[in-house]
C-alpha cells in the first residue's frame, strides 16, 4: 500500500471521536478553507493530499449519481433533496479530500482519490459519503445516512450490502476530522466517537502526547501531538507492527491539521502542510 494511501486512510481514521466531556466550540472552518500537503516517503516526495471546505450549494451538489437497484437510487435521490435544502438553510457542511500521486511515482503506483462527506449542524453526524478510488484496487462507494431507520446503506459501484446499525452522532471518517476541530483541546484529551465507513461502525481512541513547537516548509507551528490509538480497526491501513501513528493540530483555535507521521510496511511517511487558504466571513471580520 503506498503512503498516499495510507496517509488518506490515516486522515480518515485517526479521528474517530470527539472528546468526552468536551465544549463545543464555534466552528473554526469555513467554506473557502483549502489545506495541501506534502507526503514524503521515506524522504522521498510522493504525493500531494488536499483537504477542502466546499461551499455546500457548489454546481454537481444536487446531481448525486449512484448506479444502483431502484430502491437504492430513489433512497439517494430523497437524500439528495434533504441535502439542498440543508445547505440552501446553511445546516450542511460539504467536505473534499482529494490525493494524488506524484508523476515520478506514477511510475510505479499511480493513485487518485477523492472523497466527499455531508455532514448535519456543526458537524454532529453524517448524510452522505462518497469515495472514488483509482488505483490497482478502484472503489466506487456511496454510503447514505438513513436517521429515520437509523441504519447507513454502503453501496460500491452501485453494488448494495446489508445496511448496518448506526448509533446516533455517528460520523463518517471525513467528517469526524473536521468534527474534532469544534471542540475543546487540553492536556488530558481523551477522544471517543462512532464513526462508520458504511461497511464497519467502530469506536477509537486518542491520547494527547504533548505541545511542541515545529517547522513545516519555512513556517513555526505551535502545536498538540496527539497519537490515535486504531488497535481495533482492522483493514483500513497497513503499517509496521508495532508501529506509532502520530498527529499534529495547531494549538490555537483552528486546530488545524498541519503533520502526520507514521511508519509503514515499505517504509515511513511523513505528511507536511505544505499550503493554506482560509476564507473568514464578512460577519467575523467585523467583530472588535
Amino acid at each position: 500500500m503506498p503512503p498516499v494511501s495510507v496517509f488518506a486512510g490515516s486522515v480518515l481514521w485517526l479521528f474517530f471521536c470527539g472528546l468526552a466531556h468536551a465544549e463545543a466550540l464555534p466552528a473554526p472552518f469555513h467554506a473557502g478553507e483549502r489545506l495541501v500537503f506534502q507526503i514524503y516517503w521515506s524522504f522521498i516526495p510522493a504525493a500531494h493530499v488536499t483537504l477542502e471546505v466546499a461551499p455546500p450549494a457548489e454546481e454537481g451538489f444536487n446531481k448525486i449519481e449512484l448506479a444502483a437497484n431502484d430502491g437504492i437510487g430513489q433512497k439517494v435521490q430523497r437524500a439528495d433533496c434533504a441535502l439542498v435544502e440543508s445547505a440552501a438553510r446553511g445546516a450542511a457542511y460539504h467536505f473534499i479530500l482529494t490525493a494524488r500521486t506524484l508523476p515520478v511515482v506514477d511510475l510505479i503506483y499511480k493513485y487518485r482519490e477523492r472523497v466527499e462527506s455531508y455532514a448535519a449542524g456543526n458537524v454532529q453526524r453524517s448524510l452522505l459519503y462518497k469515495k472514488v478510488q483509482e488505483s490497482h484496487h478502484p472503489r466506487d462507494i456511496v454510503v447514505l445516512f438513513d436517521w429515520q431507520k437509523g441504519v447507513a446503506q454502503y453501496t460500491n459501484f452501485g453494488e448494495a450490502i446489508d445496511p448496518i446499525v448506526i448509533q446516533p452522532g455517528t460520523l463518517d471518517p471525513l467528517a469526524a476530522l473536521y468534527y474534532i476541530r469544534t471542540q475543546m483541546l487540553g492536556d488530558t484529551v481523551s477522544l471517543e466517537r462512532w464513526v462508520t465507513d458504511g461497511r464497519k461502525i467502530s469506536r477509537g481512541k486518542a491520547s494527547f502526547v504533548q505541545r511542541e513547537t515545529i517547522s513545516l516548509q519555512g513556517k513555526t507551528y505551535q502545536t498538540i501531538k496527539i497519537e490515535p490509538d486504531l488497535s481495533d480497526v482492522k483493514g483500513v491501513f497497513e503499517k509496521s507492527p508495532g508501529a506509532k501513528l502520530y498527529i499534529w493540530l495547531t494549538d490555537d483555535d483552528r486546530k488545524m491539521l498541519v503533520k502526520v507521521k507514521s511508519k509503514v510496511k515499505v517504509g515511513s511517511f511523513v505528511a507536511e502542510l505544505l499550503e493554506q487558504e482560509s476564507v473568514i466571513p464578512e460577519i467575523e471580520k467585523s467583530l472588535p
